[in-house]
């Protein structure tokens, strides 16, 4: 009786962690990896959340409060991962405060590249959610050697002449690479990137997106911006040019906020950018992936009237963990 009791413990022991593990979100962190892309150039999102995160610091709205206690894991700040497997290359686009996830989950899209670091990392601007993630690189975490760090003139000299950035520099944890506005950066036969300028807050640096592209396919990458009509370039001949285009999504509209400015914080909202692309063709809004979601922003939930109306009226929501090839 004894012996049976035992076994009855162990085999609803063994019955209760398979339910657990099937229950969870799918990633590339928690399968531990097998190489999952063969294409010659890949991108992979490796988080779609604004500066902040999800949840937020001291909120305590719904969108928030269950998050603090369970943790959603493809919850991670925006960035992107471009891998030429061909060249044995891997770059990251953004340094975000959950770095260390998405370095790993890189890696872990193609084992046959060695090394745990990407062999780039280009940084928009100097806010919060695209930068911090390089003090991980320094002596109290990975103290790492020389890594490239592709930065416009003025993220550059931000970072060589302020703590603690710049002991990143002086260490040699970092080697910092100077892009120039539409200037072409050649990474491999397969791989350019060029940076151009956009409109934000510039309080420490200029802001960049960047077209990233492949041997195949043109990638748009607008992580903030202020409204469109405040570019000197034209989107909608912007995302002409492009096969996909992962841009600002932070606000779904202006109902969101009640205790911030809004004109402080001018991101086109969702609704404004469906607006201005509604008389594209089904095609070319297919190309549009809205990312860089606040925490506030409806299109975190896959059941929301917002995030049904998006799809339906034909453009993309971006997800973790999704591999485009280019």
């Amino acid at each position: 009786m004894k012996t049976l009791h035992v076994v009855l413990i162990i085999v609803l022991a063994l019955v209760s962690c398979k339910e657990k593990n099937t229950s969870r979100s799918t990633s590339v962190i928690d399968s531990g990896a097998i190489p999952l892309i063969s294409n010659q150039v890949s991108l992979i999102i490796l988080g779609t959340i604004q500066d902040a995160g999800s949840p937020h610091i001291a909120c305590t709205k719904a969108c928030c409060e269950n998050l603090f206690f369970n943790p959603n894991i493809d919850r991670k700040v925006v960035s992107l991962g471009v891998i030429d497997s061909d060249h044995k290359k891997k770059y990251l686009f953004e340094a975000t405060p959950d770095i260390s996830k998405q370095i790993k989950a890189l890696k872990n899209y193609d084992l046959s590249i060695p090394g745990e670091t990407p062999d780039g990392i280009f940084l928009s601007h100097a806010h919060i959610g695209h930068y911090t993630g390089l003090i991980y690189l320094g002596k109290e975490a990975m103290n790492s050697k020389n890594i490239p760090v592709f930065t416009m003139p003025k993220m550059k000299t931000f970072l060589e002449n302020n703590g603690p950035w710049s002991q990143l520099v002086n260490t040699n944890n970092i080697t910092l690479q100077k892009l120039s506005n539409m200037q072409e950066e050649r990474l491999t036969d397969h791989l350019t990137v060029v940076p151009f300028t956009v409109p934000h807050r510039d309080e420490y640096s200029e802001t960049v997106g960047y077209t990233i592209i492949g041997p195949n396919k043109k990638v748009l990458f607008i992580p903030d911006i202020d409204k469109w009509n405040r570019w000197d370039t034209n989107i909608i001949e912007a995302i002409s040019k492009v096969d996909l285009a992962f841009i600002d999504a932070t606000f779904y509209d202006s109902e969101e906020l009640n205790n911030r400015n809004m004109a402080e914080i001018p991101h086109p909202f969702v609704i404004e950018s469906m607006a201005l692309f509604k008389n594209f063709s089904p095609k070319e809004k297919a190309k549009i992936y809205f990312i860089h979601l606040n925490h506030t922003n409806p299109l975190l939930d896959k059941n929301s009237e917002a995030y049904k109306k998006v799809i339906f009226n034909g453009f993309q929501v971006a997800n973790i963990n999704d591999v485009f090839s280019l």
